[in-house]
């Protein structure tokens, strides 16, 4: 079986040309000088991505070794935490703050919907034992966005720690790391900025840190541990183990590209692939998985599969046929999902996705109406071009 020939999915998603040049460099030593200087480097080049000035570190993998290392790190047994959940990442949290002992809340809503932020001011001016709010910024599989730009305020005001999953969403909408009040955030490098899956980037307050430091059950000596990581690199310059230069040096590729272009301007371009892609999904006569545009994020759209047809039959078929690589629900719903991330939020990325998708569906016997679909998304496109 040969590889799509366009993966336009929840990421990891298609990588630029310079991204791909960067990846295929030849591997040096990793203490270096040259590589020692390109780490700080692009340590710094993240923060700028995050809009942050609390320390950055890049962890060695995907960013779920981020989550489970700051979340162990944070958690201790009988801690009260409030874990806030629109879909299956967040549910997910809550598994591992159990695991971990933690004395588990939550406030959760449906797949396609939003938690309310007022929500949680509520909750936890009625429970003031709750000492960290773990929220998704962006639920990929449901393609909804929270509002983290009044989450990590009203956290703060409760003298609450937070603990952000922001895999998918920097780059692609507003993230205000220090703005808003927020003490540790993730992001990956295979979604908005459309670089390698193996280098992830993780903001850590001053705060954060002091509730680390005091933790006895903190993992050290650990490919998890983020103290091994300001202990060693931000304290002494040195790796607690060997970190993947390749990945390293694709990620600066990746953060080089998206600072010349702006943060905004990736974030204003993301937007318009959204609203080409949504325009198309409405002319054609279907709905889209979260109840309101006001949550719905620009990375992705996610769209109801009609009824009789299973999404993973969908998207298997459309990549037989069409060579177009389609993302599922993921345990969120009968979810079909066209990705409209980093190289792949731009041109006429997002027509095709949904002529893959529209012809996908009518192989499969529904009515759609594709010429509707793919005249309104370039309406749409040519309305915001430029």
């Amino acid at each position: 079986m040969r590889a799509p020939d366009f993966t336009l999915a929840a990421g990891p998603t298609m990588a630029s040309g310079r991204t791909l040049d960067a990846l295929g460099s030849q591997i040096v030593y990793h203490l270096d000088p040259v590589f020692l200087e390109t780490f700080r480097r692009t340590t710094e080049k993240a923060a700028a991505f995050f809009r942050t000035t609390n320390d950055m570190l890049l962890l060695q993998g995907e960013g779920i070794l981020a989550l489970e290392g700051a979340g162990r790190s944070l958690v201790t047994p009988g801690m009260h935490v409030l874990n806030l959940v629109q879909g299956v990442y967040g549910k997910g949290m809550g598994s591992w703050l159990t695991a971990w002992g933690a004395v588990l809340h939550e406030i959760e809503v449906d797949y396609d919907d939003a938690v309310d932020p007022d929500a949680v001011d509520a909750y936890l001016a009625e429970h003031p034992e709750i000492e960290l709010v773990t929220v998704v910024h962006s639920e990929t599989p449901s393609g909804t966005i929270s509002d983290c730009s009044r989450i990590g305020p009203i956290a703060h005001r409760h003298g609450a720690l937070t603990l952000v999953d922001a895999l998918s969403s920097i780059g692609g909408v507003p993230f205000e790391a220090d703005e808003w009040q927020l003490d540790v955030c993730v992001s990956g490098g295979q979604k908005c900025l459309g670089g390698p899956v193996g280098a992830t980037m993780v903001s850590v307050s001053p705060a954060a840190w002091e509730r680390m430091l005091a933790n006895p059950l903190a993992p050290r000596y650990s490919y998890v541990s983020l103290i091994d990581w300001k202990e060693g690199w931000l304290e002494n310059g040195t790796f607690p183990f060997t970190p993947s230069v390749t990945d390293v040096v694709g990620l600066e590729a990746a953060l080089d590209q998206m600072l010349e272009e702006g943060v905004d301007a990736s974030i204003a371009r993301h937007a318009r692939s959204a609203a080409v892609t949504r325009a198309g999904v409405r002319a054609m006569g279907l709905s889209l998985w979260p109840r309101s545009e006001a949550i719905s994020g620009n990375p992705i759209t996610a769209v109801r599969v009609p009824e009789g047809i299973v999404h993973t039959q969908l998207s298997a078929h459309i990549r037989e046929r069409y060579g177009v690589m389609l993302s599922t629900g993921q345990g969120a719903g009968n979810i079909i999902h066209i990705g409209h991330m980093g190289p792949t939020a731009t041109g006429l990325y997002p027509i095709v996705g949904l002529t893959a998708l529209g012809s996908g569906l009518r192989d499969l016997g529904v009515e759609v109406d594709l010429g509707a679909g793919i005249d309104a998304a370039m309406a749409e496109y040519g309305r915001t071009a430029g």
